[in-house]
């Protein structure tokens, strides 16, 4: 009996193993059956997000699988919990992070196809509102993929309208303020009038976007994608205007471009790539200079070969790889660094190469730094993803001035000309809850502030004339909470759905030393 009763165990596993195969093996039918509608039949997105390795890439596959399992809140995603077996999930999550094959193309014919016009632009004289439109927020809500327009000076909403899955990269405005710009990591760029209050247009430039950068003139938005390794321009109309494919100088190797960002002094993009150890520089200025290809035995009798500048990369050689990076204020000069280096570079950009290093230990978020003047100098701080600091650095020696200790890991720095303190939160750490306030002057910690406790808190912005800061709690349940800048006191506190961040048209237009660019 005993014989037999094992034979039947070890049947029985036998075919519980070649059900679980034959389960998993059903993967492909059940997404087709359960996904497709919304994730597109590629997995290159529909109503729903891109579900391809490089997109899911910040989403850990046990989280994935509770998505999968249980739904998305606030989202349009069910849960398949009662119509799937645990192993036909776990089959699921374990296709989307696989690779498609044959790889994804999103080439100028999908990009052009894919832009959709919502609604003409209006000649307005004034807002269709009475706020001040310099001091309107954009508040990105990522919980329930909305935007709020809120006044800045009342601290009420304006108006609230669903946006793309998964914004990245901050917001961008045009030079006047009246439109802004979003960009969603799988791709989408949409434009919305903060005058009329309505979508303009959208169009898809890649499948995996790191950020938009729209130029200072207002005729350009550049385009940072991982995937395909593309750098798209756009018109402001967001009408394809060039595919530039990022690769080394050899043709050899290419590259994901990890940021891009707008030299509006230099009339030119900057790019930084994740994978090529160059700075690329695009002018979208017609008179720029060309670009020498190669060795140049002449500049002056132009004995060479030359390309025009406008809407081509110029490249800089770097030591090691950017990751992101932040302008001086004059924007000659850029810090930047690597996620896994020890160093940060000061890339000159005139002189096209690296005339400085900095010791960074840990993680530098070099793309939340900030400047102020401080005793005749320009001081550049920057907060550390893995490390209780935030590190002051002297941008005419680039030595370090100070180290500041904080409550722990911190992922925003922010502050405004007319204020003298810097908020820092520390949401990678236990005391996620606390924004701590350095005084400028004195470099030291002199505040705290915690609106919700146990609750995340993280990215201050301020009104436009700096009276004010407002701090995301980055919850569900979330808020703006708005704070008197000077005392610390609690002014406002307005109900919010996972406030990822919030942007003041006057301080993005006019390029704020307190806040990213």
């Amino acid at each position: 009996m005993r014989i037999v009763g094992r034979w039947l165990y070890g049947l029985a596993a036998a075919i519980a193993v070649a059900s679980a195969g034959a389960m998993a093996a059903d993967a492909p039918a059940n997404y087709r059956q359960h996904c497709a509608l919304c994730h597109g039949n590629d997995r290159l997105g529909g109503i729903g997000p891109a579900l391809l390795p490089e997109n899911l890439v910040r989403l850990r596959k046990q989280e994935a699988l509770e998505v999968i399992a249980k739904g998305r809140q606030a989202t349009q995603m069910p849960g398949f919990a009662d119509t799937l077996s645990a192993a036909e999930l776990a089959a699921l999550r374990d296709l989307v992070y696989g690779d498609v094959s044959p790889k994804p193309v999103w080439s100028a014919r999908e990009i052009e196809a894919s832009r959709v016009v919502h609604s003409k632009i209006e000649p307005l004289a004034r807002p269709a509102y009475r706020a001040d439109p310099l001091n309107l927020f954009v508040v990105v809500e990522s919980g329930d993929h909305h935007a709020t327009i809120l006044d800045g000076d009342r601290f009420t909403p304006v108006t609230r309208f669903q946006t793309r899955y998964a914004l990245h990269g901050g917001p961008k405005f045009s030079p006047d303020g009246r439109f802004v710009y979003f960009a969603s990591r799988d791709g989408w760029i949409s434009k919305y009038d903060l005058w009329g209050l309505r979508m303009i247009a959208e169009v898809r430039a890649g499948l995996n976007t790191r950020n938009a950068a729209v130029s200072s003139d207002g005729k350009f938005v550049a385009v940072a994608n991982y995937l395909p390794h593309t750098l798209v321009i756009l018109n402001s109309d967001l009408e394809l205007v060039k595919v530039i494919p990022v690769a080394d100088a050899a043709g050899t190797a290419t590259s994901r471009v990890s940021a891009v960002y707008d030299a509006a002094p230099r009339k030119s993009f900057v790019a930084a790539l994740k994978d090529v150890k160059e700075l690329w520089e695009i002018a979208y200025d017609p008179q720029a200079g060309d670009i020498a290809q190669g060795l140049v035995h002449d500049y002056r009798y132009r004995e060479g070969s030359f390309v025009p500048a406008f809407l081509n990369p110029r490249r800089t050689q770097l030591d090691d790889y950017l990751d992101d990076f932040f302008f001086t204020q004059q924007y000659n000069q850029l810090i930047g660094a690597s996620r896994d280096g020890r160093q940060g570079q000061v890339v000159h950009l005139d002189v096209r190469r690296r005339i400085a290093s900095l010791e960074l230990e840990g993680m530098p978020h070099l793309g939340s730094g900030i400047t102020w003047e401080h005793q005749g100098r320009t001081l550049m701080a920057s907060p550390n993803l893995k490390q209780g600091v935030v590190t002051v650095v002297d941008t005419k020696t680039w030595r370090t001035v100070k180290q500041v200790a904080t409550a722990g890991p911190g992922f925003f720095l922010r502050s405004h000309e007319r204020t003298p303190y810097a908020w820092v939160d520390a949401m990678m750490s236990p005391r996620k809850d606390t924004l701590q306030v350095i005084d400028k002057r004195t470099l030291e910690v002199t505040g705290q502030v915690t609106p919700v406790a146990g609750k995340t808190a993280a990215h201050v912005e301020f009104t436009r004339d700096g009276r004010y800061a407002l701090v995301s709690v980055l919850e569900m349940d979330g808020a703006i909470v708005v704070y008197d800048a000077a005392t610390l006191a609690e002014v406002k506190r307005l109900p919010m759905r996972k406030p990822v961040g919030k942007y003041n048209v006057h301080n993005k237009i006019t390029r704020s030393e307190g806040t990213s660019h």
